[in-house]
């Protein structure tokens, strides 16, 4: 394979701009994959033309979910909750031919391989609380009195689960299984919306955010599990980092409001491997 490995998240195509951002993406070589790590928009139907305009011009896309596409918003004729969202939003991905979460991994052969490429879907369980607070309930109401709420109070539901930390759990659960199975002797590319690892969020300018955008169940998941990387978006701070030896890609595109205060046309695939 003369191809490389890109990925890019939080395309957010509810945006114009980024709409047109978005069909600016386009492979280098006929080999290229791409990985597209959440939050490509909040309507079933956008997630689904995104998706199929990108599958057809990558060798291969893998998809992880966001937030975003796990909400039951109002202006989305597709009214489906939690785990049944989750599981059409996997059915339209199988159909047009984009690898999700609950396929098989598979194992990138071009430069920097072989490498295991495994998309994880795992949510967030409230551990990475506000400061000064020791519980879930506290570190809420620190966000309620700061005005910094996530969208996800509103319009993520859990259904069947009776909170999004159970679910978080049960996904945690099948996920570390299907990862300790991987071979030992390859290495990974561990792609989830949500960083693996607390620190990306201590960047944050409001750290009561940081309770929706991990668990810390996950803090050795890039050792245990041999990452080479770890992609992730949500933050909406393109950069990267290193813990524990291991490259950490932030890669969203974010809201036009952000990348313009960045400059210049964004161009925000990020090079992985190749």
């Amino acid at each position: 394979m003369t191809g490389a490995l890109y990925a890019v998240s939080d395309l957010h195509v509810s945006y114009a701009e980024n709409r047109a951002v978005v069909d600016g993406l386009r492979p280098q070589t006929a080999d290229d994959w791409l990985i597209v790590a959440g939050d490509v928009g909040e309507v079933f139907a956008d997630v689904e033309r995104t998706l199929r305009l990108l599958r057809d011009r990558f060798a291969r896309v893998v998809w992880a979910p966001g937030n975003h596409e796990l909400w039951t918003h109002p202006n989305d004729p597709v009214t489906l909750r939690g785990v049944a969202r989750y599981d059409a939003l996997v059915a339209m991905c199988r159909e047009l031919g984009v690898l999700t979460p609950e396929d098989d991994y598979q194992v990138w052969r071009g430069a920097g391989g072989p490498v295991t490429v495994a998309p994880l879907f795992l949510l967030y369980d409230y551990s990475f609380r506000a400061p000064g607070t020791t519980t879930k309930e506290e570190s809420l109401r620190a966000a309620y009195d700061a005005g910094v709420v996530c969208t996800d109070e509103m319009l993520l539901h859990p259904d069947p689960y009776p909170d999004r930390e159970s679910w978080c759990a049960a996904r945690l659960a099948v996920t570390g299984r299907r990862l300790e199975a991987t071979d030992p002797a390859l290495p990974t590319v561990l792609v989830t919306h949500w960083p693996l690892v607390r620190q990306p969020t201590d960047v944050l300018w409001f750290p009561e955010f940081a309770q929706w955008c991990g668990t810390d169940r996950t803090a050795d998941w890039h050792v245990r599990h041999r990452a080479a990387v770890a992609v992730y978006g949500h933050l909406h701070i393109p950069r990267t980092t290193h813990y524990d030896g291991v490259r950490f890609e932030e890669v969203s595109l974010g809201y036009p409001r952000e990348w313009r205060r960045r400059g210049g046309v964004p161009a925000p695939m990020k090079r992985i491997l190749g």
